[in-house]
């Protein structure tokens, strides 16, 4: 079952334009959402949740049209934006009133149960919080309603090291359950590395590559040669390179099969950072 589908969906504003965008997210994945500030996946998300509106296409959450069915499926999503989007005179205290009279399916017992867990006061303002317990608060909060789908926009942004794997230790316990699905929005592309199901690229509003995390990091790598071994490649081989200093990086598919078609050459694993920088900056032959 498909948990978000989406058709030919358009979204133009005076100098970007997203889409058409045809997409099917599978429930039970993490989905990693890759791309460069400004490509698109903001936008994306923002479509999703219904905050704008998009000029064309459809939008399914949970095989039920978005705009006719929103308030039935705003109770299934949990949501953590880039930014906190609580006020910071409020308390946790305070939260959990307010989003026992928004959510019907908000539990009290597990809200607070996530806070003692993660050592989030209950009575402090959140202006006093620290950038790391704030991010804290708001994956709290989007929990504590029990939602199928989690979208997330830079959940560990300028989080350090520590609190981010205690972040990414709460997503995959909520992926425990096989009907939850993430999608996850970072620029930190090595934490998708060890996480993601299947990630998505969007360069300038398209979708440009769509896989299973394994898949990408097992079957594409980066092909380091001279200028004049680089002369010798098939064409057919490669995606993109980019011309060094003193050699050049190529970007390639069937990682294993080149390795033998090319031995004396060196073709190394790629990460996702690569992999983005290679599509975005690299030329075409």
């Amino acid at each position: 079952m498909n948990i978000i589908e989406i058709k030919d969906l358009e979204k133009n504003y005076n100098k970007f334009s997203l889409g058409p965008i045809d997409l099917k997210i599978p429930k039970g994945e993490i989905i990693g959402l890759i791309g460069e500030n400004g490509a698109g996946k903001t936008t994306l998300i923002k479509l999703i949740l219904n905050i704008i509106k998009p000029d064309k296409g459809k939008i399914k959450l949970f095989n039920r049209d978005y705009l006719e069915n929103e308030e039935l499926n705003k109770k299934d999503i949990g949501v953590v934006l880039d930014e906190m989007f609580f006020p910071e005179i409020l308390t946790p205290l305070d939260i959990n009133l307010i989003m026992k009279n928004i959510y019907s399916n908000w539990d009290v017992s597990l809200y607070f149960e996530y806070l003692e867990k993660f050592n989030l006061p209950k009575d402090k303002s959140i202006k006093t919080f620290s950038k790391g317990m704030k991010k804290k608060l708001e994956i709290v909060t989007s929990l504590a309603h029990h939602p199928k789908l989690l979208i997330l926009d830079e959940p560990t942004s300028g989080l350090d090291p520590v609190v981010r794997k205690e972040v990414l230790d709460i997503f995959l316990n909520f992926m425990q359950e096989e009907d939850h699905t993430i999608i996850l929005s970072t620029h930190i592309t090595s934490d998708l590395e060890n996480i993601a199901d299947r990630v998505i690229f969007i360069d300038k509003g398209q979708i440009v590559l769509n896989d299973l995390g394994s898949d990408i990091m097992d079957d594409y790598g980066v092909l380091k040669c001279s200028i004049e071994e680089f002369k010798t490649l098939d064409k057919d081989d490669i995606i993109k390179y980019q011309k060094n200093k003193y050699n050049y990086e190529v970007l390639i598919k069937n990682r294993n099969k080149l390795k033998k078609k090319y031995k004396g050459m060196v073709i190394d694993k790629i990460t996702l950072d690569e992999l983005m920088v290679l599509m975005i900056k690299g030329e075409e032959i």
